[in-house]
């Protein structure tokens, strides 16, 4: 690569680098350097160094009869959440994915419209219109009581939670799940179906595998931020089903501890990483033993 070139793709790198620097690993670091300080009375920190807030992490004793301590249990509680969400959007992802890939263009297009619409409105106020929906004296119990069934109290309950968590979530499992569907060669379909493969077996044999990026990126793309939720356990659950968006926001809100918020964010960031990187890892050995 000529100097000229190496310039070149230094210029065009620069904004997207820039962007990471100042509003990725520079709010990471400070966050680390906060969790390693003492607590200052009303929020903020006192600029000397100590481990307290991860102590108080790893070393508060769990109540009696319990295994973990309140914190873990939250932690626990939410990646539980994130892994039935994201197992639910894939149950319903990926049959809606596939029918749209099986459109013809000018209809796949409507499709797709229609599944990117919700991003034209934003998350808090979509999630505002399920609180109305599910409302003791919402449109979902008003159309109850029309067709004269019993009503529902969904709201401020964890199915409310979970409908709302699979609502923000399904298109981010749709699209890259639609992405990988649309590439699938069906003539390996019919190949496997004419050697006589039952629908089951080409399932599990044939698009499965092929499709398989896409399964990982819809589930990488689902699982990570709802873990992290806020809004919608806010909204829907009430503040009865805390999360992890939960307990940092009461850290860095009313209970005014930046250090020990800082450390429960720092541990999250790196068990995500964690996960990314070894998902990295696995689709570069599976690209290797494809090319093999």
């Amino acid at each position: 690569m000529t100097a000229r070139k190496r310039t070149l793709l230094r210029i065009l790198l620069a904004p997207g680098a820039f962007w990471i620097v100042v509003f990725f690993l520079v709010p990471s670091a400070l966050v680390f350097v906060y969790s390693v300080m003492e607590r200052q009375a009303g929020g903020g920190v006192i600029w000397s160094f100590t481990v307290q807030a991860y102590q108080r992490l790893f070393l508060t004793p769990p109540p009696v009869g319990a295994w973990f301590n309140d914190f873990v249990i939250i932690f626990l509680r939410s990646v539980w959440w994130a892994v039935i969400t994201s197992a639910i959007c894939l149950l319903i992802g990926y049959p809606l994915a596939f029918f749209i890939a099986l459109q013809r263009p000018s209809v796949r297009n409507v499709y797709l419209f229609l599944v990117l619409i919700p991003f034209w409105t934003n998350f808090l106020v979509r999630t505002y219109a399920w609180k109305f929906i599910l409302n003791n004296n919402g449109l979902l119990n008003s159309i109850l009581t029309s067709l004269e069934l019993p009503r529902v109290s969904i709201i401020n309950t964890p199915t409310a939670v979970l409908i709302g968590l699979v609502y923000g979530s399904l298109p981010f499992m749709v699209l890259p799940l639609y992405a990988s569907i649309e590439k699938l060669d069906f003539n390996l379909i019919e190949a496997a179906q004419d050697l006589g493969a039952n629908y089951l077996r080409v399932l599990t044999r044939v698009v499965l595998p092929v499709t398989m990026p896409g399964i990982v990126a819809g589930i990488t793309l689902v699982f990570i931020p709802v873990t992290g939720q806020y809004i919608v356990p806010t909204i829907l659950g009430g503040g009865r089903v805390a999360m992890l968006g939960n307990l940092l926001a009461q850290q860095f809100g009313p209970a005014g501890n930046w250090p020990f918020g800082s450390a429960i964010a720092v541990i999250f960031m790196i068990l995500l990483m964690a996960g990314v990187v070894a998902y990295l890892r696995s689709e570069a050995r599976r690209e290797e033993a494809s090319l093999s």
